[in-house]
């Protein structure tokens, strides 16, 4: 198993690679299980602030740069790394399990309610050698031991959860045992796009590192957590 390569941002793990869908891939043959954090500075400035968050990235198998302030920040420290949005990789790990024949379970978890079954659906017409169980994320105690014991019924290898920062990263470690052979990656929005609610950046913005602008503008209630990428990029050139 190739060993990654891992730098910091802001003492939080980064881990380097060209192709983190082949590394993962690797694991999933393996039946290595993989909580897959993808680090934006949204969250690394969270991290800052909540201890309990820092710890359950530097507990991570996987730390990706998610968003363009850390690919912008291992540039300043003359590190080269590709932006791999946590969207993009989970797409192309269900492309991947599709080409592979696999019928095993995938599991889509977040959501309100009806968005992650209608994601599911729609990837399902894609790739009909995949299996998709789905649940939102507006579950009471009592349905949320429910999931859990589906879950680990179920036994699904690919489990991506859009329940949003932290929240998704403190389900997952929570619940890592339940499968601990499979891959586990927090999604944040993904299942709102694929399922048609809401529409990604156009790529001449996401090629521009601009795709936190299309989502202000179409989320304006999100101006004061957003307030958090400017503090990041002035930390960023301080402590280069």
């Amino acid at each position: 198993m190739e060993t990654l390569k891992t730098s910091q941002v802001f003492k939080l793990p980064i881990h380097l690679h060209s192709h983190y869908q082949n590394w993962l891939i690797q694991r999933f043959h393996q039946k290595k299980g993989t909580h897959v954090v993808t680090l934006n500075a949204e969250m690394a400035m969270l991290a800052e602030k909540d201890t309990k968050v820092a710890e359950v990235i530097r507990e991570a198998d996987l730390v990706i740069p998610d968003g363009a302030g850390i690919v912008l920040y291992l540039r300043l420290k003359g590190q080269k790394q590709q932006r791999t949005p946590g969207i993009e990789l989970a797409q192309s790990l269900l492309m991947e399990l599709g080409k592979q024949g696999t019928s095993c379970p995938i599991c889509f978890y977040g959501g309100k309610p009806g968005v992650a079954e209608e994601a599911a659906k729609i990837w399902q017409k894609k790739i009909p050698n995949i299996s998709i169980f789905t649940n939102h994320g507006y579950l009471n105690p009592e349905e949320q031991i429910q999931w859990a014991n589906t879950i680990q019924g179920k036994q699904p290898k690919l489990i991506l959860v859009g329940l949003g920062v932290p929240r998704q990263e403190y389900w997952i470690r929570e619940n890592f045992h339940l499968n601990p052979q499979a891959l586990w990656i927090g999604v944040g929005g993904s299942f709102d796009i694929w399922a048609g609610v809401k529409n990604r950046a156009p790529s001449w913005l996401r090629d521009n590192y601009l795709e936190w602008l299309y989502r202000l503008y179409q989320e304006p209630w999100r101006w004061r957590r957003m307030l958090v990428l400017p503090q990041f990029l002035l930390r960023a050139i301080l402590i280069k």
